[in-house]
């Protein structure tokens, strides 16, 4: 069955950098489009970047741009998210979604950036 598991979330200090890892499981990964959302407390999950099957990158969310960069490697069927120069406002769960059939989520992994 499809599995999202996510990865590298962490506590750090503003301006630091984490990278992110989403291992896929379950379906063709190269053949999908895999997206990156986070979910602020008391917040809506929102959309942070989408990855083409092709590698493009597109749906990126303003505050995060130039920041934060999306990757992927088909041989690990992992997808990345580098993020640096981070703000306590980028303090989420971070998750990991594919649609195959239907919208697939992973666990999500805690991103605290803080002093």
């Amino acid at each position: 069955q499809v599995q999202l598991v996510e990865s590298g979330g962490s506590l750090v200090q503003p301006g630091g950098s984490l990278r992110l890892s989403c291992a896929a499981s379950g379906f063709a990964f190269k053949m999908y489009a895999m997206s990156w959302y986070r979910q602020a407390p008391g917040k809506e999950r929102e959309l942070v970047v989408t990855l083409t099957r092709a590698g493009g990158s597109t749906n990126w969310r303003d505050s995060v741009k130039g920041r934060f960069t999306i990757s992927r490697d088909n041989d690990r069927n992992t997808v990345y998210l580098q993020m640096n120069s981070l703000k306590p406002e980028d303090t989420a769960v971070y998750y990991c979604y594919v649609v195959v059939g239907i919208g697939r989520w992973g666990q999500g992994t805690q991103v605290t950036v803080s002093s």
